[in-house]
């Protein structure tokens, strides 16, 4: 019996970056299936499945002709973008089956693909983030592959209580655990939002106020509210504002505050493609500061990585454990409830 992916399949996932794709095929797994991506000389970006029809050997082994076709690196197959086959030498290959080629849209910076059905695929339902293309923003970020299933990096995400233990030095404070997060649906988001009121801010943030020219120890308002689209998309609004300020709302001289980006895309049920980000909306042409934040933020992420790995292992290896739910698991439990109704829906379709 072939059992379901636990991933939807009708819906954008980021798969590159888009200075990551260039005119050199690049293999990628993406729930499941084995893709290769390139550029064409007029920079338009293809994906296809990474599978010569000929004798099986992957594309992303060969190279991108002048007419923009993928040029198998076995014996020559040539590949158009449509997924056919074009030419071969000395031979007739006109007829032979295709591979699947997949809808991608390039848009913020990402390459985004659709692995399921290429009929439903519409760019209106990828996600909108207005900041990206906002030059009052900066934003600067990177790529980790993880060997977890992307529902526990959802679950990471949705519930910040993890900060006291996992991210100690950086961005935890015992603060965290005395105020319990308000989880609820909004439309087709989950919302968990957690605020703290005249504490002290941790090192991560301290340095964020000194960056926004404040006392970093002063006493602070922080808040932390994670937003989930589907299928894997979190935003994270975080900050910390002078005391009595007004918090969230504090005036933006009084506070120093960012959105953080999680992109999360299956390669495998015990495996993902993590792209994470911070946009912020002060100092955005400092590119030093982007450079630090990026680099703090990259060592707290591998932090995470650690953990989840080490995670997955443990559920690999008992699997008929039931695992807890407490009163912080509400916004993963949320998450994971709407993923569950839109497999659901794909499998009814089908």
């Amino acid at each position: 019996m072939t059992v379901k992916a636990s991933w939807p399949t009708n819906t954008w996932y980021v798969a590159y970056s888009s200075d990551e794709v260039t005119d050199k095929p690049q293999g990628r797994q993406i729930c499941g299936q084995r893709m290769v991506f390139y550029r064409t000389q007029n920079e338009k970006i293809v994906a296809l499945a990474d599978f010569c029809p000929h004798r099986g050997a992957p594309l992303s082994l060969g190279y991108v002709n002048d007419e923009g076709d993928l040029v198998c690196g076995y014996h020559g197959m040539v590949m158009n973008c449509d997924g056919n086959c074009k030419s071969m030498p000395g031979q007739r290959v006109n007829a032979f089956p295709g591979i699947t080629a997949y809808p991608v849209e390039e848009r913020y910076g990402f390459i985004w693909v659709w692995p399921g059905e290429a009929e439903k695929a519409d760019t209106d339902l990828i996600p909108k983030f207005d900041f990206f293309d906002d030059p009052g923003w900066a934003y600067g970020g990177g790529v980790y592959h993880i060997n977890c299933n992307y529902k526990l990096m959802v679950d990471n995400l949705m519930d910040l209580t993890h900060e006291t233990y996992v991210h100690a030095s950086s961005i935890g404070q015992p603060e965290i655990e005395d105020e319990a997060p308000d989880s609820f649906k909004d439309g087709d988001t989950v919302v968990t939002k957690r605020t703290m009121e005249a504490i002290k801010a941790p090192p991560f943030w301290q340095n964020a106020l000194k960056f926004n020219d404040l006392e970093p120890t002063a006493d602070v308002d922080r808040w932390q509210i994670s937003r989930f689209t589907p299928p894997s998309h979190i935003m994270i609004n975080v900050g910390v504002a002078v005391a009595g300020q007004g918090g969230f709302d504090a005036p933006a001289d009084q506070k120093a505050s960012s959105v953080v980006v999680d992109f999360i895309t299956p390669e495998s049920e015990t495996s993902i493609w993590y792209y994470w980000g911070m946009a912020r909306n002060f100092k955005p042409s400092d590119e030093e500061l982007t450079k630090t934040i990026r680099e703090g933020q990259g060592q707290i992420f591998s932090e995470d990585l650690e953990m989840l790995e080490a995670q997955q292992r443990n559920l690999i290896d008992n699997p008929d454990r039931q695992l807890l739910k407490l009163n912080i698991d509400g916004g993963g439990v949320l998450a994971r409830r709407m993923i569950d109704k839109i497999l659901k829906q794909e499998v009814s379709a089908s």
